[in-house]
């Protein structure tokens, strides 16, 4: 078992999930302003912003001119994100935080471990009605616990751990 002093603060975690959520809304944000002109021109177009159907904005948001840079950027970032996993079990906000996914005995946690059981399976109660909510309820809650594991944590049998940088101040190890 690895010693609980070196388990990740859950602010540092928190801060990490922030992170890598701000990465994707940046990512996201070409295609989201991309449909700007195409919602202004239907409300100038005499449509009552009101009655501008979610799947009208949708649509301009995929047909804009955004959309491409979006793609290319989440691209981008599934390799890089997908590499840095597979090299040490951080995300792009672990890795600037400074910590990282292991097994709870401290060995290395494997890229399918870290991608199927702490992020496939964890998705999956997203598909049922209410209980996907509850489920993103609980599941960051359990962080509380001494062993601070979150419910996807117990299901891939990992813990998030500081880990030390270089000299360099560049490369955790």
């Amino acid at each position: 078992m690895v010693d609980p002093g070196s388990l990740a603060e859950r602010g540092a975690r928190l801060l990490a999930a922030t992170v890598d959520e701000l990465i994707l809304l940046a990512i996201s944000l070409p295609m989201v302003f991309g449909a700007v002109p195409a919602i202004i021109a239907m409300v100038s177009g005499g449509t009552d912003p009101e009655l501008i159907e979610t799947s009208d904005v949708l649509r301009a948001m995929v047909a804009g001119p955004g959309t491409i840079i979006t793609v290319v950027a989440l691209i981008a970032w599934c390799v890089i994100t997908a590499w840095l996993v597979a090299a040490n079990g951080q995300s792009i906000g672990k890795r600037m935080v400074g910590i990282k996914v292991v097994r709870t005995d401290g060995s290395r946690a494997s890229f399918a471990r870290i991608f199927l059981l702490r992020n496939v399976v964890n998705g999956l109660p997203n598909l049922l009605p209410y209980v996907g909510w509850l489920y993103q309820l609980v599941d960051p809650l359990l962080i509380y616990q001494d062993s601070r594991q979150c419910l996807h944590d117990r299901i891939a049998d990992t813990i998030v751990v500081r880990c030390e940088r270089s000299a360099g101040g560049k490369e955790p190890v």
